[in-house]
């Protein structure tokens, strides 16, 4: 039996086509409120549940309630920054595979990566993340090492995620050194079958290799991880249950949740031979998975990404979602281009807004934008942040850090919602209950205003 997914037991438990009880929902939806996480048998019932339409907006609504007791209203933006669409591996729902010959192919110099860069800072962005095809030229270890190390010397942003194949130990404690913090890697389908007809050739055929890989990432250092599903390209219920039996297992062996669950839908891309799903997953199962995932592992950022669409994108930032995407661009140098360009990008994006605009509309919604990188750089990382989000501590730091770098967002990048954001800042200081925090918190935004730049609690 595989101790990270146990696919049997998924299986029986999507056979069980018994209706739940609204009493069973509500009973699981008391216990996720309780931020220890849900079991698979949880799991289930929540999904046969919402298939059936029973308490459905009640679990969207429990799981905002549960992002709101771990985070507050704080929502985090960042952008991609793409490397290179070379790639060894023919995955055929990626733009990049390697025998995809309408794709136009590009690696980015050092100077090109302090260029891009450099456009996500002057839009205001604190946090990238890096993403590279497998390539053992293009994306080796030295490159991604220099390029981290380019964009920190040379740039102002903060913190920088890696999206990449999975490495060796050795390679994982150097990209560690190198001062990242999320390290993600997506199983794509936790379906075994369905994983070998969709990756034709490469190392990425590895299944249990790339299952494994974020266990060497733990053990290298890499506390913060980032995992996800494609969904569509098998049953979304069998990958979401996969998904928090992955979660589950990182958090009872190194007593971590993962850092983040991504949540992308397949999106067609030129040249891919899959074009569209294969398994349908409409835009009402989309908000029950952000709901479930927020429900069954409560510490994790859930992350939807520039794939979904504007009015859907807005609809599940009320359904435990904590971390968003804007302005994106999923080819390499696109940043520096007026025009998307497709027939260079990894797939299409459906969400065109920038960072101003997604700023402006999460703040007009009632929630309030951040652009925090704190944690990553005080230590809250890992069994650490677990225990911090889970016992209802991370709100506190949530909301003055997140006012403080809108502060700085404000200042120096906003335009015309330059006043909105100056009235939310002003809103949500009362909103800080410790009256000592409350007191550093103002002192440091008029710090803020006098220049002053990185404050954090």
């Amino acid at each position: 039996m595989n101790t990270i997914v146990d696919a049997e037991k998924i299986e029986f438990l999507l056979n069980d086509k018994s209706v739940p009880s609204s009493g069973d929902v509500y009973s699981v939806i008391e216990k996720a409120k309780k931020l220890k996480g849900l079991s698979l048998e949880d799991v289930s019932i929540l999904i046969n549940a919402g298939n059936e339409g029973i308490a459905f907006d009640e679990i969207l609504t429990a799981a905002q309630e549960v992002k709101e007791t771990c985070f507050g209203k704080r929502i985090v933006l960042f952008a991609p920054l793409y490397l290179t669409s070379e790639c060894i591996n023919n995955c055929l729902y990626c733009g990049f595979s390697k025998d995809n010959k309408e794709t136009a192919r590009n690696t980015l110099s050092k100077d090109e990566v302090i260029r891009e860069a450099g456009y996500l800072e002057k839009m205001g962005f604190n946090r990238l993340l890096l993403v590279a095809g497998e390539s053992p030229k293009s994306s080796s270890i030295e490159k991604i090492e220099e390029t981290v190390r380019a964009i920190y010397d040379h740039t102002d942003v903060r913190i920088v995620h890696v999206n990449a194949a999975p490495m060796t130990l050795e390679n994982l404690k150097r990209l560690k050194k190198s001062g990242i913090g999320v390290y993600q890697v997506f199983q794509e389908t936790y379906h075994e079958e369905t994983y070998q007809k969709v990756h034709a050739s490469g190392p990425k055929r590895d299944y249990q290799k790339r299952l494994q890989a974020l266990d060497l990432a733990m053990e290298a250092g890499l506390d913060d991880v980032g995992i996800g599903a494609l969904l569509g390209l098998y049953d979304w219920r069998f990958e979401v249950m996969a998904v928090v039996s992955h979660a589950t297992h990182l958090f009872r062996k190194y007593d971590a949740w993962p850092h983040t669950i991504s949540v992308p839908r397949l999106q067609p891309a030129v040249g891919s031979p899959i074009l569209s799903p294969p398994y349908e997953v409409t835009d009402r199962d989309f908000k029950l998975i952000c709901a479930i995932y927020r429900l069954a592992v409560p510490t994790a950022g859930v992350v939807v990404s520039t794939r979904e669409p504007e009015a859907l994108r807005d609809e599940v930032l009320k359904c435990g979602v904590s971390q968003i995407s804007a302005g994106s661009r999923t080819d390499p140098g696109g940043y520096s281009q007026d025009d998307e360009h497709y027939d260079a990008s990894q797939f299409k994006t459906n969400d065109h807004r920038s960072l101003e605009e997604m700023v402006e509309h999460i703040a007009k919604s009632g929630d309030l934008p951040s652009l925090c990188t704190s944690c990553y750089r005080v230590g809250r990382t890992g069994p650490v942040f677990t225990d911090s989000v889970s016992h209802e501590e991370m709100a506190r730091y949530c909301l003055p850090n997140s006012l403080l770098t809108l502060k700085e967002f404000t200042l120096d990048h906003a335009n015309g919602s330059r006043k909105l954001c100056e009235a939310v800042i002003e809103k949500n200081i009362s909103n800080i209950e410790d009256e000592k925090l409350r007191k550093a918190t103002v002192k440091k935004l008029a710090d803020i205003e006098q220049g002053k730049r990185d404050l954090f609690f």
